[in-house]
């Protein structure tokens, strides 16, 4: 089991830059199953979590292949397996966006019930909803959702929350459909838009996505294309963090502001300076920040993916603030790693309330999944002492070359 030692670090200076989209990739990786052909996907992160959907990809029949950093080839035959093994979707709670897809081109689909990080419940209701809408007739049996449609045909969806993964699956089940589908609260994130323009790109019509209201128009088929994914804003948002707990200057290079306006905005009130450049956007943290009050919402709020690295600023903050979680009710399960290094934040069901220090303490902790394990990683740089995270193999899933690039900055960390 990897583990990750981080002494305190500081002030931090240089450039960083930044790897795709986790969160867009996999859904593209799984829109591939819609056409066959060859597809050519730039600016890909080297991760675990890439490696594990396409090890999905291959047991369905399809083949990739890396032929150079941050590129992946993906051939897709005429014929698939449209079966999603619990040994692969188990590792991974995104795989279940596979289900659209194969659903929508070969009108049946069997998938594994979904694994993925574990804080808190999210089940898979809407994403069952929304295809039984398109006229799926879905069943659960044995851990699997077998799902079977002759043709889907376009509807007007209604989720009850705009959930990123039953809008993703709606879209893509939705492209091959006949006629219209209208999907409201739609999630707006910019993965969706990034999603959209892969699927427009392929011969879809999709419209509006971005906004809450998405229309798209079914096409009898598609084809495979190229593409060059965007940014990931969370890796993005962690380097924001590193430099807003170590203090210093940094450049994230090929960060898009615009797709984390909000936070931008947030750091800004607690001390930070932050504005676009040519390379992406340019951060600095003059003064040990202030304490903010902190919500996450469905974007374009600030995303629960980010709560974890302000829990870590917050605690090393001067002054007293309240952090509510509206969207995962389980996802404080870190804050005890946290209040093992000295930080002091108490939680009361959505609400954590946390008490800058100075300084933390060097202590053994654990990443109990991607975010909160980047998000102590971060504490340890303030931290007197030496601090140890072990089951860093969930920091791998989402972050490619992560020790590299802080000690790039001038962060004091080191794999073991």
């Amino acid at each position: 089991m990897a583990a990750l030692v981080v002494r305190p670090s500081g002030p931090l200076e240089g450039s960083v830059t930044v790897s795709g989209a986790k969160n867009s990739v996999l859904k593209l990786l799984a829109a591939t199953v819609l056409a066959p052909g060859r597809y050519r996907l730039h600016n890909v992160p080297d991760i675990a979590d890439v490696a594990w959907m396409s090890d999905l990809l291959v047991a369905m029949g399809m083949q990739t292949s890396r032929p150079s950093p941050g590129e992946l080839v993906v051939d897709a035959p005429d014929e698939l397996v449209p079966e999603a093994p619990y040994e692969l979707v188990e590792k991974m709670r995104a795989s279940i966006v596979v289900l659209g897809p194969l659903l929508a081109r070969f009108g049946r689909a069997r998938v594994s019930l979904p694994g993925g990080d574990d804080f808190g419940s999210r089940p898979i209701d809407m994403h069952l909803e929304a295809l039984r809408t398109l006229g799926a007739s879905i069943e659960l049996a044995h851990g699997f959702v077998e799902a079977r449609a002759d043709r889907l045909r376009g509807a007007r969806i209604g989720l009850d929350f705009p959930s990123v993964g039953a809008t993703e699956n709606a879209m893509m089940a939705a492209v091959l459909a006949e006629g219209t589908t209208v999907i409201d609260n739609a999630a707006r994130e910019p993965e969706i838009v990034d999603l959209a323009a892969f699927l427009n790109r392929m011969g879809a019509v999709v419209r509006f996505a971005g906004s809450s209201t998405i229309e798209i128009d079914g096409v009898r088929e598609l084809h495979p294309v190229e593409h060059t994914l965007i940014p990931d804003r969370i890796e993005t948002a962690t380097y924001l963090a590193a430099v807003g707990i170590a203090g210093g200057e940094i450049t994230i290079a090929g960060a898009r502001p615009d797709h984390m306006d909000l936070l931008v905005h947030k750091l800004g009130q607690m001390g930070m300076r932050i504005s676009p450049c040519n390379e992406g956007l340019w951060a600095m943290a003059p003064r040990r920040l202030s304490a903010v009050d902190v919500s996450t919402l469905p974007y374009p709020g600030l995303a629960t993916d980010y709560k974890p690295l302000l829990v870590a600023m917050l605690s090393v903050a001067d002054g007293v603030a309240i952090v509510t979680e509206n969207i995962f009710s389980g996802r404080f399960r870190y804050v005890d790693e946290l209040v093992r290094m000295g930080a002091d934040v108490r939680t009361d069901g959505h609400h954590a309330i946390v008490r800058g220090r100075e300084w933390l303490s060097g202590a053994p902790v654990r990443a109990h999944d991607i975010r909160a394990g980047a998000a102590v990683v971060l504490a340890g740089l303030r931290a007197q002492g030496e601090t140890t995270v072990t089951d860093a193999e969930h920091i791998d899933r989402g972050y490619e070359r992560f020790v590299e690039k802080l000690r790039g900055l001038g962060a004091d960390i080191e794999r073991t």
